[in-house]
């Protein structure tokens, strides 16, 4: 370990850094002092991990804090040795925990140096690859694995740097070994494989190497017996020798991490990329066949390493069916799943598992799909052109099947409670694929799937709008399938309103996209009816919030969604509320009362009948009962119905017209004579002819007395 520069640490804090309190220190000085203990070493790793904690906490916060006078910034107190310092605590030979620790801390100090801290790494890897010794290569490519995520265009320099990775050709030719050294240069790959880059160059220079990893077993053998670091740095091994063709099962695993990436993260054809120093041999479902062995086993690595590649392979459809068939496999996964850390990467990497499985293909519009297909024919043979029938939504359909009966509801109900925004965003994902099966959806809902849901949509910020309206849309599909009061009601602590709004979003354009998807805006608004078929409750926040959403729906060019808005409307009819958008008397409202007429007269049945069912209710109310008169043809319309060969529409018609004659005072006049103008006695007889039905044949007969008596006189009343 490098001792630190006199200049900034002799200075009189403490005889003993160890005992000294950092509370009672400057900014500055409790600095000197961490990085003082963190140099000394020989720490427990927990108080390692609180020294950490500390420098990394003030380094962030710095920004918020003035420093006065001439004193320099915090992060100008670490020099190269300071720096080094921090990074030596990225060493693999280091506890996990203690790399976490340490990744967090260079991470803020690299955010507040900028350039400074730019330089430093940048010297360090240079010095300790130049070295060439086992250990500096250990700590450097330990470095590189651990900050690619970090600064990943900062550490794909110095990956992609000319000579780099052809390096690393006496390793891959086993001209020298250690296993350590190889288990670093593999963690270095894989994690270089985030960028496309050098995801590239490792699948141009190293696939050979990783080939031969994968496919040469572990001996029995410890190689820490065969063979040991050499602190000349190499150790040198007869070309065939039985010791140069061994792995350790950890470095096999990883390799094989490494080429699932290379194989399942495809990049664009390009000249260089055909000088691959050999093709794949081993396939994709071979390492997926691997990776779900390795689920099996106890070790945490094993198991980390099992689902990183499987988060990969199973992005192709055949590993997608593979795994999808095999229900042990998947309640595993599961299983995993729920006894993972909240924020781990299991977690992150089951949750993408499953969410491969799941994901149907986006829906294109016609000018999409041709786009799509002109850049296959640019990019790629004719035969990639056809989608894989693996992917189709028959197929998805059976996965999602699977993996809901493997019980993966209430664990991803559990996981959306404590989990980061990342992992939530795929638990929401996978259910909204799942809710894409009509026949699951209740009991999706009765084991969580709504309160999951409802949890999403309060934690999603406003400006992520995707993940907003995905959420909305998998609510909308579990409403339109599910009696509310058995979603809402009874002791569940769930309240009706705090789905409204969700669903709401759902009615208004999508910015983040050219153009707009309505099967969204659909099935909001079937979920919304159901909701209102409720009470008043539910009936009067949706007017309240949503009425305007709903008029510019009502004429859409869309005939399902004029339907769905048509049948919302009906429902809320039931609620004075909603009587008076149409009967306040005002001109709004009469224009509203002319263009559900209009609707009553559509050519779609169903549009018609929920027009009727809306006139209907709002018949009752005398006001509306003159908005109607006031329209030309409002009477001849509810005429018709009464004429229309569905039951169900003469039923609708019929109760409008006997509830027109019967209104209070000079409006009923005036709705008899209306009714009598436009030849009703007629309309309702060939009503009494074709319906079958008591209820419609006592409605109509009602109303024909009620017209005959205001003629005057009676008639004989059949039903033809």
């Amino acid at each position: 370990m490098s001792q630190p520069a006199k200049a900034e640490f002799d200075k009189p804090l403490s005889a003993d850094p160890q005992t000294t309190s950092l509370s009672d220190a400057s900014l500055e000085d409790q600095v000197l002092l961490l990085l003082a203990r963190l140099m000394e070493g020989g720490q427990e790793d927990e108080d390692t991990c609180k020294d950490l904690n500390t420098l990394t906490r003030l380094l962030s916060e710095e920004e918020n804090i003035k420093i006065s006078g001439d004193k320099k910034p915090l992060f100008q107190l670490l020099d190269a040795d300071g720096v080094e310092t921090i990074l030596d605590y990225l060493d693999m030979r280091q506890s996990p925990t203690v790399r976490g620790h340490a990744t967090l801390t260079i991470s803020a100090y690299l955010k507040a140096a900028d350039q400074l801290g730019v330089d430093y790494l940048t010297s360090f890897f240079h010095s300790r690859v130049s070295k060439g010794t086992y250990d500096d290569l250990i700590l450097a490519f330990s470095v590189a694995a651990s900050l690619f995520p970090v600064v990943p265009s900062v550490m794909a320099k110095l990956f992609l740097n000319d000579g780099f990775i052809v390096s690393l050709g006496p390793l891959m030719k086993r001209k020298w070994k250690s296993k350590k050294v190889e288990q670093a240069t593999l963690e270095m790959l894989n994690a270089a494989c985030i960028d496309t880059a050098c995801r590239e160059a490792v699948q141009k220079y190293c696939t050979e190497w990783l080939e031969e990893v994968v496919s040469e077993p572990f001996s029995s053998k410890d190689m820490d017996n065969v063979l040991s670091s050499s602190p000349g740095g190499t150790a040198p091994i007869n070309p065939g020798s039985v010791q140069q063709r061994m792995h350790c099962e950890q470095v096999r695993n990883l390799a094989a991490v490494i080429l699932a990436k290379l194989q399942a993260v495809t990049s664009a054809p390009s000249a260089e990329s055909e000088e691959r120093v050999q093709p794949a041999t081993t396939s994709i479902e071979d390492l997926s066949d691997l990776f779900k062995s390795m689920m099996s086993t106890e070790a945490d690595q094993d198991q980390h390493n099992a689902i990183e590649g499987l988060a990969y392979s199973s992005l192709k459809p055949k590993v997608k069916e593979s795994l999808a068939s095999d229900h042990q496999f998947l309640v595993s996964l599961i299983k995993t799943l729920a006894a993972a850390a909240a924020k781990s990467p299991t977690t992150y990497g089951a949750l993408s598992i499953l969410m491969n499985l799941t994901a149907y293909m986006p829906a294109l519009s016609e000018e999409q799909k041709r786009l799509t297909q002109l850049k296959a024919y640019a990019n790629a043979s004719k035969d990639s052109l056809k989608p894989d029938p693996l992917n189709d939504d028959e197929h998805v359909a059976k996965r999602c099947q699977a993996v809901f009966e493997a019980g993966v509801i209430p664990v991803l109900v559990t996981h959306s409670q404590h989990g980061s925004v990342a992992s939530l965003t795929l638990v929401v994902s996978i259910v909204s694929s799942l809710s894409k099966s009509p026949k699951i959806r209740g009991q999706m809902a009765q084991q969580g799937a709504v309160k999951l849901l409802l949890h999403a949509y309060s934690v999603f910020p406003e400006s992520n709008i995707p993940a907003r309206r995905t959420t909305a849309h998998a609510l909308a599909r579990i409403l339109i399938s599910t009696n509310p009061l058995h979603v809402f009601g009874g002791t569940t602590p769930l309240s009706l309103v705090s789905a409204i709004r969700p669903l709401i979003m759902l009615l208004e354009d999508d910015p983040t996209v050219e153009q707009r998807d309505l099967l969204p805006v659909f099935e909001s608004l079937l979920a919304l009816t159901n909701l209102a078929s409720t009470d008043d409750s539910a009936r009067n926040p949706i007017i309240r919030l949503a009425w305007q959403q709903i008029e510019e729906l009502l004429l859409s060019n869309n005939k399902m969604v004029t339907r769905a808005t048509v049948e919302l409307i009906c429902n809320l009819m039931q609620s004075p509320e909603g009587v008076a958008k149409f009967a306040d008397g005002g001109k709004q409202a009469s224009q509203r009362m002319h263009i559900l007429l209009a609707l009553a007269d559509a050519e779609d049945f169903a549009t018609r009948r929920a027009a009727g069912g809306a006139l209907a209710s709002l018949t009752e109310w005398d006001t509306a009962v003159n908005a109607i008169l006031e329209r030309e043809r409002g009477v001849s319309i509810l005429l018709a119905l009464c004429r229309e060969d569905e039951e169900e529409l003469r039923h609708r018609g019929v109760v409008c017209v006997l509830n027109i004659m019967t209104a209070p005072g000079k409006v009923g006049e005036w709705g008899v004579q209306k009714v009598r103008d436009q030849d009703g006695v007629e309309a309702l007889k060939e009503c009494l002819k074709k319906s079958r039905s008591q209820e419609v044949l006592e409605i109509t007969v009602e109303a024909v007395k009620l017209l005959m008596a205001n003629q005057g006189g009676k008639k004989e009343i059949t039903n033809g």
